[in-house]
């Protein structure tokens, strides 16, 4: 069958994938807890509805997001029809993350299949049993030359990333987004990098500081911090951050109770590599908040930390976990001086009643997208690009854009035969003035 130019198979097989993952959802959750503990209610919240939301789009839009466009034509080209073909640009290679295993590895294959590519899937090896559902869906929907699903580690991914391919779609850290982009540019392969950063969330002295502080605990503390756009730090106005801090140890002890540890609702640690990552950041003299660890668990409680400096070990890099440093500033200068220490975030946040600092704040920073009172939510919504810029990230998807990203952009003028202008041919001569003036018009 060929995919590559029958819309009908395409959607024929995005639909059996639907169905296949409605069938296996209950699989899917449980693998998800088993890998790190992800509570029923985050699975199905962003990883298993988000899917089916994606391919529901997918199959719903498809043949309107194959057929060529219509764009106006170049006066020049008189007389013409002009038009923006999309073809898939060939075999594509996805390596996904293992914060979002399932989301973030379905997501992008369902909008490459939707753009009749090829495709390969690395999951993550960090969560096995959603590597292993995630084969097991593939291999019951798509033949193995049309879809393959690779598992393994660092060698099948360095095995992966030395062949060629038309189109490589990378979701995790910058120093490994580094390496994609460097193989890439070997063949001189386009890549999505969808990466990260330290996201800062910035609270001034009009800001709804209990709803702010139930808003950015959610945000934050799903998935145990581990999520991309998650909340890095706080800065917030001086006098406002010891009521902001009693509003976020109420929020966090109403989420998960007085021992996050018992709670049904707080995922896990990836692996222990990652846990003494994130135990070493934590500077007891600082912890206001939580700071409870077991390695033998993986488990880190929500842990807030007051005015870490900059030059510690928290503040250097991303955090992804539940830490979360509460920073305090006086003016917008000192907002400033910390944020242009760091690259360009994938996330920004502001909490505010001020409209006009609200507009000075997201206008006057670079950073891949955000919320105004808010955290995470842009992510949901499919008309919104996701994607980072700078350091954070190359290209964006999710909805129509997904299928775009997978898609060259083919750009054809069908010119008609029954005029023929003839200035535009040599010889030249006398023909220079005539176009100058009609150019200057254009």
């Amino acid at each position: 069958m060929n995919y590559k130019t029958n819309i009908a198979y395409r959607k024929e097989t995005l639909i059996k994938l639907l169905n296949v993952i409605i069938t296996h959802e209950n699989e899917i959750i449980e693998a998800l807890y088993s890998d790190f503990r992800k509570p029923a209610f985050e699975a199905v919240l962003t990883e298993t509805n988000y899917v089916i939301s994606e391919l529901k789009d997918a199959i719903k839009n498809l043949h309107k997001w194959a057929k060529p466009k219509r764009v106006f034509p170049s006066i020049l080209n008189f007389p013409s029809t002009d038009y923006i073909y999309k073809e898939p640009y060939g075999k594509v290679l996805i390596i996904a993350p293992w914060n979002y295993p399932f989301q973030l590895a379905l997501c992008p294959l369902i909008s490459a299949v939707a753009a009749g590519n090829q495709v390969v899937l690395k999951p993550s090896e960090l969560t096995p049993k959603t590597s292993e559902i995630i084969t097991k869906i593939i291999e019951k929907v798509f033949p193995v030359n049309h879809v393959e699903v690779i598992e393994g580690g660092l060698e099948v991914s360095q095995k992966l990333l030395s062949q060629r391919w038309d189109y490589i779609f990378f979701t995790g850290s910058v120093p490994v987004g580094k390496i994609v982009a460097k193989a890439a540019a070997e063949n001189l392969t386009p890549v999505t990098l969808e990466l990260g950063g330290k996201n800062p969330c910035i609270i001034d002295n009009t800001a709804n500081l209990k709803l702010a502080a139930k808003r950015i605990v959610w945000g934050k503390f799903i998935n145990a911090g581990q999520t991309c756009i998650a909340p890095d730090y706080i800065l917030i106005q001086k006098d406002m951050k010891s009521h902001f801090i009693e509003f976020v140890k109420l929020e966090i002890t109403k989420a998960y109770g007085e021992n996050p540890k018992l709670s049904p609702d707080y995922a896990r640690i990836i692996n222990e590599k990652n846990w003494l990552r994130l135990a070493n950041m934590i500077d007891e003299n600082k912890v206001v908040f939580g700071g409870q660890t077991d390695i033998e668990d993986c488990y880190i409680s929500p842990t807030l930390i007051d005015e870490s400096s900059v030059d510690s070990l928290i503040m250097k890099d991303e955090i992804f976990g539940p830490l979360l440093p509460i920073l305090s500033y006086e003016n917008e200068t000192e907002i400033n001086t910390i944020i242009s220490k760091y690259e360009k975030p994938l996330s920004l946040y502001v909490f505010t009643e001020d409209k006009k600092f609200a507009q000075k704040i997201i206008k006057r920073y670079s950073f891949g997208g955000g919320c105004i009172n808010d955290t995470v939510v842009h992510f949901s919504n499919k008309r919104l690009p996701f994607g980072g810029v700078g350091h954070s990230g190359i290209g964006a998807y999710h909805g129509r854009l997904s299928f775009d990203t997978f898609s060259h952009k083919k750009a054809i003028v069908k010119k008609a035969n029954w005029l023929d202008l003839p200035m535009r041919y040599a010889p030249y001569k006398d023909k220079l003035k005539s176009i100058k003036k009609v150019l200057k018009w254009l």
